[in-house]
C-alpha cells in the first residue's frame, strides 16, 4: 500500500489532555481511529506522535491526506 486509506472524509474532534502523547494513524487502517493500533506494521506508514501542550479540543485528520499531520487542513474537501 503506497497511499493511505481514508477512514472518513472529515476530521475527528478530540479532547486532548495536557502532557499526554497521542499516536495518530497515518495509514487509515486502524480500528481505533484516529489513533494508531499498529495495523500499519510491515508497510510504509508510521504513526505520528502528538504531545498535547494543554487541555483542549483538536481536529485530527480523518482523510489521511493532510499536509499538516496529524491535524486536518481541509484536504478532504479539495478536488
Amino acid at each position: 500500500m503506497t497511499n493511505p486509506t481514508s477512514s472518513q472524509n472529515a476530521p475527528y474532534k478530540v479532547k486532548v489532555e495536557k502532557d499526554k502523547t497521542y499516536s495518530w494513524c497515518s495509514c487509515g487502517l486502524s480500528q481505533k481511529q484516529p489513533f494508531c493500533d499498529g495495523s500499519h506494521k510491515g508497510g510504509l506508514f508510521k504513526s505520528v506522535k502528538y504531545l498535547a501542550n494543554s487541555n483542549k479540543e483538536v481536529w485530527f485528520c480523518g482523510c489521511k491526506r493532510t499536509n499538516h499531520q496529524p491535524f486536518c487542513d481541509g484536504s478532504h474537501s479539495k478536488p
